[in-house]
């Protein structure tokens, strides 16, 4: 394969995946004495804690994202390409790509994590990932081709597979997309089609454990179940999918519900590229590293982010995969590749918890900052400011903010768009829109 970026006398540092991990790292090598190649497969960073909101018709897809160029405009020592990533050579310190090979001193891996269907290919091929501002966008074609599908069905019981929404998760993407849909519902539908007998729509949130939202507080839990129940989410915890074929789900205790919408976020793995060993690899498909994100049987590689697991006794499963997390990793790997490349000392790595928060919809929200803890109205402005701060770019904070202001004044969502029709297989076929 031929060679891409020959090999300077500078000291390289690749890292693959723009994530937030990868950003925060790339940036605080700004002005430094080395080389930094970034690759990642898309031109930009997405803000995946708002891709609900892309799949539910809240927001445009541009508006969670970000050109990655844009991010680096003016940084000399970094270089960026659009390419895929098909294997590392740890032998030969490079890595293949749909490019070429591109060779590093040290390589960084910030490839993040996908949906984890936990070997159930059937629930792979029919239920709705949304891990990506692709999938997002299939998910809002699907459902809006649905509700169009649903108004001219044959018979009820496909009406009822159209016009049921199953989201299989109840963690914070979970209840999330779960209340976006319930809003979408309670506010939208009516007047988007006064055919409809609203009744009729029904949503279902399934969680294999006993509660909503494990990771956080009791209180922050019940309120959440409260939250949703009020918006006619039916939830069903302790319950396991068994099998989907694309028109009905089954649980693992035989119950049975018809849909043709079932939205999956029960449970994420880590993107491993092909050539590392597999006993790198740790539960959740996630590279095991060292308190300096080294990972484990190599010298010059390491992971950061959702990939990286670096267990402790405190967090005895790898960090949370959070955007905190990896931007602190990120932020401390920068400086011990620096003190690596000086020969002076590393500094291990200890992750400061910001807290846990999620939305369920219009003045609905709750929060755990350790021990202070809310709910309710002032917890979902909370939840607003933090995300707003936390997006790239002034134009992205803005529109999500004009947005946001818009529909809660409005009741209203304003991205209910066909653009760009959704087929998959064994699907109802949806009402022509041309």
């Amino acid at each position: 394969m031929e060679q891409h970026f020959p090999k300077g006398n500078k000291t390289r540092i690749v890292i693959v995946g723009g994530g937030f991990g990868g950003i925060e790292l790339a940036k605080k090598l700004r002005n430094k004495d080395i080389e930094i190649i970034m690759v990642d497969k898309h031109n930009y960073h997405t803000f995946q804690p708002l891709l609900y909101q892309v799949a539910t018709g809240g927001l445009e897809a541009d508006s969670i994202a970000f050109p990655l160029r844009k991010i680096f405009k003016g940084q000399k020592n970094l270089t960026f390409r659009v390419a895929e990533v098909k294997k590392v050579s740890p032998e030969n310190n490079y890595i293949a790509t749909s490019i070429g090979t591109i060779d590093y001193d040290h390589l960084v891996l910030a490839t993040g994590s996908t949906s984890n269907f936990f070997g159930n290919t059937e629930i792979e091929d029919n239920a709705m990932p949304m891990k990506s501002i692709p999938e997002a966008l299939n998910l809002r074609s699907l459902i809006l081709q649905n509700l169009e599908a649903a108004q001219i069905a044959p018979d009820a019981l496909t009406a009822n597979e159209l016009l049921s929404f199953v989201v299989v998760g109840g963690g914070p993407t979970g209840v999330e997309t779960a209340g976006a849909i319930a809003e979408l519902k309670k506010h939208v539908l009516k007047s988007d089609y006064p055919e409809l007998d609203i009744n009729k729509v029904h949503i279902y949130l399934i969680e294999g454990s006993p509660e909503l939202l494990g990771a956080m507080s009791p209180q922050a839990q019940k309120k959440a179940h409260d939250f949703l129940t009020e918006l006619g989410v039916k939830i069903m915890t302790e319950s396991r999918v068994q099998s989907f074929n694309g028109k009905e789900l089954s649980l693992a205790d035989g119950q049975k519900i018809p849909s043709s919408n079932v939205i999956w976020s029960a449970g994420v793995k880590g993107v491993v590229l092909e050539g590392l060993s597999g006993d790198a690899v740790v539960r959740g498909n996630r590279l095991k590293v060292n308190e300096i994100n080294k990972v484990e049987h190599y010298e010059n590689i390491y992971a950061i982010g959702d990939v990286a697991a670096m267990i402790t006794e405190e967090f005895p499963n790898g960090h949370p995969g959070v955007a905190p997390a990896a931007i602190q990793q990120g932020k401390l790997l920068a400086k011990n590749l620096l003190n690596i490349i000086e020969k002076k000392p590393t500094e291990n790595f200890k992750y400061f918890d910001k807290g846990a928060m999620a939305t369920v919809g219009r003045n609905r929200a709750v929060v755990d900052l350790h021990k202070i803890r809310f709910q309710g109205v002032f917890a979902w402005f909370t939840w607003m400011f933090v995300h707003l701060m936390t997006l790239v770019g002034f134009r992205n904070k803005l529109v999500v903010f004009v947005n946001w202001v818009w529909s809660y004044f409005s009741y209203d969502r304003g991205t209910r768009l066909i653009i760009r029709p959704y087929h998959k297989k064994e699907q109802h076929e949806p009402a022509k829109i041309d």
